[in-house]
């Protein structure tokens, strides 16, 4: 089941065509990633999804609704949250601060509870329980942004500072989640580290769209990749396959 699908997507910066008619699908519970090197039109096809950058012509349906060109705040009350490129941690305010500002879109949902005797009641679960079930998630993800929580973000290092980044999106418990870069600048170590957590994320249930140059990393952990290549989709297919592909790799992911 498709939970996102882009359809011939045209984006122009003026008189420049950034994107030249792409078409792309995200399947429910995948990792889907869009690679390719500087230029390619990788981002701007990430914030076109999200609604900050604003589409010339095409569509983009997510659960089948068209959302091409509504504003990121609507898409987030609808589960399309992204994690922008260089993080962008609210300063002067603590970790944990600037995780509850990512929550300020959870309403109450209802629950199915299963009884002693193998019965179901629906149940209301308040907002508050969500975030503070959801916060106790990101902590046991990143446990440094839980022993760090009463601390200044600014004095994060900067993969740190990208852990409470992904984690402020988690905050709002997203069913699709947009990831812009989410290793740039960080050390091999940290990378790793990131990685690892997207994977977890994915097997929490999260459907994720990762924009990446680090094409190794990338397509060890997603399912479905597509490479672009100056505004059009050059190649798609598993990522699996691609990772095997030296010619590809060597063409247009800089291997």
């Amino acid at each position: 089941m498709a939970l996102l699908e882009v359809k011939d997507l045209v984006v122009d910066y003026g008189i420049i065509r950034a994107i030249k008619g792409i078409s792309l699908s995200i399947e429910l519970g995948t990792i889907v990633a869009i690679l390719g090197a500087n230029g390619a039109g990788k981002t701007s096809t990430i914030r076109t999804i999200n609604g900050v950058v604003k589409a010339k012509s095409g569509q983009i349906l997510f659960e089948g609704q068209n959302i091409t060109n509504v504003d990121p705040y609507k898409l987030a009350a609808k589960g399309i949250i992204q994690s922008p490129e260089g993080r962008h941690i609210l300063r002067g305010l603590t970790v944990e601060d600037n995780l509850l500002v990512g929550a300020y879109a959870v309403k109450r949902e209802k629950r199915s509870i299963e009884q002693n005797d193998g019965s179901k009641v629906e149940k209301t679960i308040s907002a508050r329980q969500l975030k503070k079930e959801t916060l106790e998630s990101v902590f046991q993800m990143f446990p440094v942004l839980k022993e760090r929580r009463k601390q200044q973000a600014s004095t994060l290092s900067g993969g740190e500072q990208q852990m409470l980044a992904i984690g402020r999106a988690l905050m709002n418990r997203p069913k699709l989640l947009l990831l812009d870069e989410p290793s740039l600048g960080l050390a091999p170590l940290i990378v790793r580290d990131i990685f690892k957590a997207i994977q977890t994320i994915k097997e929490q249930g999260t459907t994720i769209l990762i924009v990446e140059q680090n094409a190794f990393q990338t397509l060890k952990i997603a399912d479905y990749v597509y490479v672009l290549e100056l505004g059009k989709v050059k190649t798609q297919g598993q990522a699996s396959a691609l990772l095997d592909d030296d010619q590809l790799i060597k063409a247009y992911l800089g291997g």
